[in-house]
């Protein structure tokens, strides 16, 4: 709850500051959402991404910015306090009597990770599965990533296209009222702010988030492959303990230790 609501601080605080500003300096609403502007830059960003990676792509774009803002939750202390229990349970009743226990981990990795033990899958062969998932998900994550990246720097772009469009308008009607040709090239600047304001408070910050979210996924099935293969090789508790606590943030490993 804290990290959502921090996030949504910082989109109101950007939303603010920028807009703010510019309100505070005699700015109006009306010369600030420009229609015209507005499909310049988004459309254009929008049409950038359907070329370049394809429609079904450009379909995940909302489902990808919710997963953003509103990231799943991995709890690294729960998950090896479960395996911290298993190894117990395991060394006093044997591996097959921990079947039962195995959605205590609450995410599939592990438990899938576990499983494989449990069918007499080798250590290297784990560790090999693991590796080639953790790899798969990389990949798809980042290309992810790349999305927003790429929109962080098409839109900046699309909102120069805008201001040139509006110049040239301007300068074709040279010769007019000046009042009208100054308030057409405010206009035409609109674009613009558009342009870097989408970039550099929505679609960098998201691709950001996502790095976030990728990290923290692959920290939880880095912290399971070493609790399973700890769990293999028939390591008492308090050693796995000890090497699943090593892979958490000195706060968390300090929080455990004095509880």
């Amino acid at each position: 709850m804290i990290r959502k609501s921090g996030t949504l601080v910082g989109l109101a605080l950007g939303v603010f500051s920028i807009f703010g500003a510019f309100f505070l300096e005699g700015g109006s609403v009306k010369a600030l959402f420009i229609m015209s502007s507005l499909i310049i830059v988004f459309g254009g960003t929008f049409a950038a991404i359907i070329i370049g990676f394809g429609l079904d792509k450009f379909k995940d774009l909302f489902m990808l910015i919710r997963m953003a803002y509103f990231p799943r939750q991995f709890d690294m202390s729960r998950i090896v306090d479960v395996f911290i229990e298993l190894a117990i349970k395991s060394r006093n009743e044997g591996l097959l009597s921990i079947e039962k226990d195995l959605n205590k981990f609450g995410h599939y990795f592990p438990k899938k990770m576990v499983k494989y033990v449990m069918d007499g899958t080798d250590p290297d062969s784990i560790y090999n599965l693991a590796q080639m998932e953790m790899k798969a998900m990389q990949e798809r994550h980042y290309s992810n990533i790349f999305i927003f990246t790429k929109m962080g720097g098409y839109a900046p772009t699309m909102g120069i296209i805008g201001t040139v469009m509006g110049l040239i308008m301007t300068l074709a009607n040279a010769g007019a009222d000046p009042n009208s040709l100054i308030k057409n090239i405010a206009t035409a600047f609109i674009a613009t702010l558009w342009g870097v304001f989408i970039a550099n408070i929505i679609w960098l910050p998201i691709g950001d988030r996502l790095k976030k979210c990728h990290l923290e996924e692959k920290n939880l099935m880095e912290i399971s492959l070493e609790g399973v293969l700890t769990l293999q090789s028939g390591e008492i508790p308090s050693v796995m303990k000890a090497r699943l606590l090593g892979m958490l943030p000195q706060k968390v490993q300090l929080r455990k230790l004095n509880p």
